[in-house]
């Protein structure tokens, strides 16, 4: 049923947003649908593939759409661009294609990952939270694996909103921030895990 809401939705966005505006269908990546200011209504977020074939890889987008309170629509809350990282093309590398999906607390995760090339392979997720009208990254966890030092293997997850990490089983500190999806850049996420990038 979620499965049908969805393109529903998708159809909708697709047919009433203006010319300048559109999002083409076959650029929509991945897509999740919960509740993410908890006012009792489904919610949709997005990612989005860039428009030309010449982009970078880390410029897919992030729509995320709250219902309005009178009509019961969805309406354009945050858009984020070239934020996450991954491979989008239908015949591109598999363990590059980046992912989305509603939590069950209402928050958003956006996962990245690169488990197909090179030595060194890894996974980021962000969680996004809706706060005070916004939408900010209220976590960020990274992880990376050497396939050619199997110990070399490192883990980092850093909650932004209270500045508690856990590197590598090890409690520490870092700053702690609200910064919106928008702002958000991941040497912030490597910083605080003491990576550097």
């Amino acid at each position: 049923m979620k499965t049908l809401g969805c393109a529903l939705i998708l159809l909708a966005l697709a047919a009433t947003a203006h010319a300048e505006d559109a999002i083409a269908p076959g650029r929509i990546v991945d897509a999740a649908i919960g509740d993410w200011n908890e006012d009792g209504k489904p919610d949709l977020a997005l990612l989005v593939a860039p428009a030309s074939d010449d982009q970078a890889d880390n410029s897919i987008c992030t729509y995320i759409y709250l219902r309005d309170d009178e009509h019961s629509l969805l309406k354009l809350a945050a858009s984020a661009p070239n934020k996450i990282w991954g491979s989008v093309e239908p015949g591109g590398l598999v363990g590059q294609e980046p992912s989305i999906s509603a939590l069950p607390n209402g928050s958003i995760a956006i996962a990245s990952q690169n488990d197909s090339v090179g030595r060194d392979r890894w996974e980021q997720t962000l969680t996004l939270a809706y706060r005070n009208s916004s939408f900010v990254v209220a976590g960020y966890t990274y992880a990376s694996r050497d396939t050619l030092e199997p110990d070399s293997s490192h883990s980092c997850d850093y909650n932004v909103l209270t500045g508690k990490v856990t590197k590598d089983g090890k409690a520490l500190r870092a700053d702690a921030r609200t910064v919106s999806i928008q702002d958000w850049r991941d040497d912030m996420g490597q910083k605080a895990c003491g990576n550097d990038q």
